[in-house]
């Protein structure tokens, strides 16, 4: 009995592998310092925006101050001017996801990008204006489609304007009082197929960053019928911008209320 339960010496050494039985041992590296730093950025503006996210668009009693509470929170966190190592936040918020765009459609990833800088959309067949991001209706793809953008005091910038791509029915956009709202951001708007043939009614107002050769780029918008533009300190030279639209834009309707 005893000899049963000794083991044999080949089951009590250690085994010895040599190299060439191991193989050749991996080279492990270290990500550099820049990378760490990187990693660490992303993962932080990620968790700080759905921390926003979920603060911002929580429920409450008064939707005036839920909404004046989301535009000056994203404009002051978006201050690219006054706060500069923000820039890097700007480029995580206002990203375009293109991988969404394809899963939900463009009119909704674009709602919901809208929505998220204060702005407000109204979708086609609705006489109502969406301005409560948890309140986005669901329904199967192309179901609902914005015809109608109100930018006024929102934070939308030219990073993100790809979601405007792909929009066929946009008939009137608002800008009023946009600090991000520039040059560039006219011309990619002016430049985009769809609102070319759909887009009729357009307001610039108080946008201090657009100049001449913003308005003068509006003159791709052939099918546009209405255009308001006041309080623009950028404009020098409005007898020259209105004359230039105009002869491009022969049935287009020009109020102007410039200094």
């Amino acid at each position: 009995e005893t000899s049963n339960c000794k083991l044999n010496e080949s089951e009590t050494k250690p085994r010895y592998v040599s190299a060439a039985q191991r193989g050749p041992r991996r080279k492990q590296t270290c990500p550099s310092s820049e990378q760490l730093y990187s990693r660490a950025k992303a993962d932080f503006a990620t968790l700080l925006l759905h921390i926003l996210h979920r603060i911002l668009c929580h429920e409450q009693r008064c939707h005036t101050v839920r909404q004046e509470t989301r535009s000056v929170c994203y404009v002051y966190l978006t201050n690219r001017h006054d706060i500069v190592h923000w820039g890097w936040l700007n480029a995580v918020f206002y990203r375009v996801d293109y991988e969404r765009i394809k899963v939900v459609g463009p009119d909704r990833a674009a709602a919901e990008w809208l929505l998220r800088c204060g702005a407000k959309v109204r979708f086609r067949g609705f006489d109502r204006w969406q301005h409560d991001y948890n309140g986005l209706p669901t329904g199967p793809l192309g179901r609902y489609q914005i015809e109608a953008i109100d930018a006024t005091v929102s934070c939308i910038m030219y990073r993100g304007f790809d979601h405007l791509e792909g929009l066929e029915h946009v008939e009137e956009i608002r800008f009023s009082k946009c600090i991000y709202i520039e040059d560039a951001c006219l011309e990619h708007l002016s430049q985009i197929k769809t609102l070319q043939d759909s887009l009729k009614h357009m307001t610039v107002v108080s946008c201090g960053n657009v100049t001449d050769k913003g308005i003068i780029a509006l003159h791709h918008l052939r099918n546009l019928e209405w255009l308001l533009l006041s309080d623009l300190p950028g404009v020098k030279d409005k007898d020259q911008t209105v004359d230039r639209l105009q002869t491009a834009l022969p049935r287009l309707t020009i109020e102007l209320d410039l200094a």
